[in-house]
């Protein structure tokens, strides 16, 4: 969605005068308030009103959610990639990512079907036409999610998580899509031009982005582990080490085996199977204990076990 320039219409104000020769007044010089006007100049254009701040509001919303479809459509393929390329790194980690996808991707098509619903109208009839157009199309999908999202301790994970992302890659516009609506009506035009979330690279946390801590260096050396590779540290639920590949952990008498993937750290016990990614993750194993990825890269990670505090 291009941002355009800006569009100003300018409407002369004062009288029109139309010169003939002498003898005006007959029907092929008659000025304009004359019924045989010959009409032979033309029109002067009618000036576009500007754009209410409703209609702002709700180009802005349409843009939105149009974006977070097309993240939602680029998500599911790559986490399904991601699924398929982790066969090579055992059955447990493809189990865990298919279970992931298949808990959040549902929820989150339903997050942008509230929001289309929340727009309400927008006074333009084409554009509210195209709202409806994708709220009919949202709905369905949802509707078949729920018909194919499994238990996820079924046994087809990666099967299942297959239909999901066909279902998600059909959420692309209906057509005439917003910006082909814009170039045939100027207030929409306008509101699209006016509403930040339609301009080019506009992201929904982009302020955030600026302000946040930064994320740590994946690149860079892990941090020492308190504990090293001493797993029997943790015994008493409160240790803090260094895993390079697999390793069996007995914390506070929960027995977890952990396995390292390139994004995501793997725990498994007896009743619990978890992945997280990224430093500060947390996985809790019922009400005894809590692990922490302190840090993870290539060459390992660094985690924490903590017992949980009796409440």
């Amino acid at each position: 969605m291009g941002k355009r320039g800006s569009v100003a219409v300018v409407a002369a104000a004062g009288l029109v005068l139309a010169l003939g020769g002498c003898g005006g007044g007959t029907d092929e010089g008659g000025t304009d308030d004359a019924p045989g006007t010959s009409g032979k100049g033309s029109a002067a254009p009618t000036p576009a009103k500007s754009p209410s701040g409703q209609l702002v509001k709700w180009a802005g919303g349409m843009c939105e959610s149009t974006a977070a479809f097309k993240d939602l459509r680029a998500d599911s393929a790559a986490d399904l990639k991601e699924m398929r390329d982790s066969d090579a790194q055992g059955d447990l980690v493809a189990r865990a990512r298919a279970i992931g996808y298949l808990t959040s991707t549902p929820s989150a098509v339903e997050d942008v079907e509230r929001g289309l619903a929340d727009l309400g109208p927008s006074g333009v009839p084409a554009a509210d036409r195209l709202r409806d157009a994708w709220l009919k199309k949202v709905r369905g999908v949802v509707a078949e999610l729920d018909g194919v999202s499994p238990n996820p301790a079924a046994g087809d994970a990666e099967g299942s998580a297959a239909d999901i992302d066909k279902l998600v890659q059909s959420l692309t516009s209906p057509q005439p899509d917003l910006p082909a609506l814009t170039r045939k009506d100027a207030r929409l035009a306008a509101a699209h031009e006016r509403a930040e979330q339609c301009a080019p690279g506009w992201k929904p946390d982009g302020p955030a982005e600026d302000t946040a801590s930064p994320a740590p260096d994946p690149d860079g050396p892990l941090p020492k582990a308190a504990d090293g590779r001493n797993y029997g540290a943790c015994s008493d639920g409160a240790c803090e080490v260094l895993v390079t590949s697999t390793a069996d952990i007995t914390a506070n008498d929960v027995q977890v085996h952990v396995s390292l993937g390139d994004d995501y750290v793997t725990f498994q016990t007896a009743g619990t199977l978890m992945q997280l990614g990224g430093a500060g993750g947390e996985a809790g194993f019922g009400d005894r204990l809590k692990a922490t990825v302190v840090a993870h890269n290539k060459d390992g990670a660094v985690l924490k076990f903590t017992t949980v505090p009796n409440q």
